[in-house]
């Protein structure tokens, strides 16, 4: 993991899916490389469309700051810049996949990344934690937060920390040295009753 350039992403949209017509109003990125944040990507979007007051009050992003936003294509052809082709990595990773690929291919273009999702991993790591929402994981792990949640960049930068500390406890308590992105990937789809057997094996 150490030297290679992974994405993690969030976005914050109108709604649950991009094939009932929602779309993004806001996405967060980091670069992480070295174990660390080295560069981040953050913008607000204009989805052509009114976000509900529920979403207003979920995320603190209002009608009247999309108004003055970008198009989504706009900032969707920038953030493929920043990705080029690195691993993602989001909380709930199928969510944000679908919502970029859905992004991506208004603009004609498509998705080269692979990715891996922190929540599925998570939920084999800390089988006792209370829930695997990012905010009860950022508690659990006491993990550096503002204290911001469901904006965009604030989450991304929190999902890093967990990526980061996941990756940390993997190799302090198995004893594993390298864990690369396949493994965390690998990881999201092993049983519960089989995670230890698995995180062992790899430390051989």
């Amino acid at each position: 993991m150490g030297n290679f350039p992974t994405i993690i992403i969030d976005f914050e949209t109108t709604g649950l899916s991009p094939n009932m017509g929602d779309r993004p109003i806001e996405v967060g990125a980091v670069l992480l490389q070295d174990h660390k944040i080295i560069d981040r990507f953050q913008s607000l979007m204009n989805p052509g469309m009114k976000i509900s007051t529920f979403i207003e009050e979920y995320t603190g992003i209002s009608n009247k700051m999309i108004a003055t936003a970008p198009p989504c294509s706009d900032v969707i052809s920038k953030l493929a810049s920043f990705i080029k082709q690195y691993p993602l990595v989001a909380h709930n990773a199928s969510f944000d996949a679908r919502f970029l690929d859905a992004e991506l291919s208004r603009i004609k273009q498509s998705r080269k990344n692979e990715c891996a999702c922190s929540m599925l991993s998570a939920r084999r790591l800390y089988q006792d934690a209370p829930n695997h929402r990012l905010e009860t994981l950022v508690r659990y792990k006491q993990l550096k937060t503002d204290g911001t949640y469901h904006r965009a960049l604030a989450d991304a930068e929190m999902t890093a920390h967990l990526w980061l500390r996941m990756i940390a406890d993997i190799k302090a308590d198995f004893g594993v040295k390298q864990v690369t992105f396949q493994m965390m990937q690998k990881l999201g789809k092993v049983s519960k009753k089989k995670t230890a057997e698995f995180l062992k094996n790899s430390a051989i």
